[in-house]
């Protein structure tokens, strides 16, 4: 399969946003975040819209060009205190886009930055999604491929953290390995910090 992919901007905004919204509407985190079905409807697409805007800001976002999947990534370099406080202060920008009142929106922030490694410059996979209807297709493995490749090619690692035990599953086959404890999220689901490292 070949993936046609370019690269968002601004204008694919929303777009993007409602794209992570269904996608990860059902996933343990978010439900975790959000136990209230109707509520969760209500608020997950501004709580993730906060991921947009950062990768806009600070990374990029790739896109299949029929919208139905999308990855966000940011460049994060060896210990670099302004990337930190980026990271710092984007679980509070969360919780007041979307539910102020509602600590699990900057806990599930504060709790996977702690565990974020800082000393290795590395390409940080914050998010990626499939539309629900696409998903098992291969997309997310074609969209992540390019910056996968360009890993190997520069000999920089790659970093996520998984939100459930399937992804999990799908990023091992792709050469990314757990790294540590998980993080386990209070009376909630466990994520799973994950380093890829270059391939030769």
């Amino acid at each position: 399969m070949v993936l046609e992919i370019r690269q968002a901007d601004q204008s694919d905004r929303d777009a993007v946003a409602r794209l992570l919204d269904v996608a990860f509407r059902d996933d343990p985190v978010s439900g975790w975040v959000f136990p209230d079905p109707e509520h969760r409807a209500a608020v997950h697409g501004k709580f993730l819209g906060v991921f947009v805007d950062v990768a806009l800001e600070e990374g990029r976002i790739d896109c299949a060009v029929d919208g139905s999947a999308a990855a966000l990534w940011l460049r994060v370099p060896a210990g670099d205190p302004d990337a930190e406080a980026v990271e710092d202060e984007v679980p509070a920008r969360m919780r007041a886009a979307a539910d102020p009142d509602n600590e699990r929106c900057e806990l599930v922030g504060r709790l996977t930055g702690a565990v974020h490694p800082t000393t290795e410059e590395h390409e940080y996979l914050l998010m990626i999604a499939v539309a629900p209807g696409r998903q098992g297709e291969g997309l997310g493995t074609e969209l992540m491929r390019p910056v996968l490749e360009r890993c190997d090619r520069e000999g920089v690692p790659a970093y996520l953290e998984a939100s459930s035990a399937r992804s999990k599953v799908l990023y091992e086959r792709l050469g990314w390995e757990v790294t540590g404890e998980p993080v386990r999220l209070p009376d909630g689901p466990l994520m799973w910090p994950m380093w890829r490292k270059p391939r030769g």
